[in-house]
């Protein structure tokens, strides 16, 4: 499945069907990137995502999107909203600091538990188990294998795997990660925030049924 390449950069268009979907946010909200930076700064791309928003059916009208018009500024906003802040950056991308219903030692143990599934782990040195990024991926991998399963049963158990993870885990806080991005008032982001949690929501709401 494609994600962002050397093409998109430089025509901002993506066939939303042949993307997958959980990379491309996966990308998106990973550290920046020149290559994403690029890709976002086109106004074909802004075209792309209104497309998406009308695609993923999200409530309301698209909001519009506006980008960084230096790399630098779009690196110092990434750092300021989800990295840097005392005690915590305005919207931390990991599930604990959201959820405190559950210690996080417990929440990272719970999100390994679902990695080895695919015998899958995350190098701590990277990314600890509960960081977006980490748990995108993981999705992206279990919903390919799922696909190209040779036994429908596998393919099943799979498809299960992956909508329990959606609602124990990501839509356990990303709604919540949301509503705190929308009020920092910063650009480019909370659009694509709203995007990822109404694809999540889709993909559950299609595992479920």
């Amino acid at each position: 499945m494609a994600t962002i390449t050397a093409e998109h950069e430089t025509t901002g268009s993506i066939d939303w069907q042949q993307t997958d979907l959980y990379r491309f946010f996966a990308l998106i909200f990973a550290p920046p990137t020149q290559q994403c930076f690029n890709f976002l700064s086109q106004t074909s791309a802004r075209m792309a995502l209104c497309d998406l928003w009308k695609r993923l059916e999200c409530p309301g009208g698209f909001p519009g999107f506006e980008w960084f018009t230096t790399y630098d500024l779009y690196e110092s906003a990434y750092i300021a909203l989800f990295d840097v802040g005392v005690p915590e950056p305005p919207v931390p991308l990991f599930e604990s600091a959201h959820d405190k219903s559950h210690p996080a030692q417990e929440i990272a143990l719970e999100n390994t538990y679902f990695y080895e599934v695919l015998g899958l782990k995350s190098d701590p040195s990277c990314a600890v188990p509960d960081y977006l990024i980490t748990q995108l991926e993981f999705l992206a991998a279990l919903h390919y294998t799922s696909e190209n399963a040779s036994e429908e049963a596998t393919a099943v158990a799979l498809a299960r795997a992956e909508n329990e993870f959606l609602e124990r885990h990501l839509l356990n806080w990303i709604r919540i990660a949301k509503t705190k991005l929308d009020l920092t008032g910063a650009p480019g982001f909370p659009a694509l925030m709203a995007l990822l949690v109404q694809f999540l929501s889709n993909r559950h709401a299609g595992r479920a049924c």
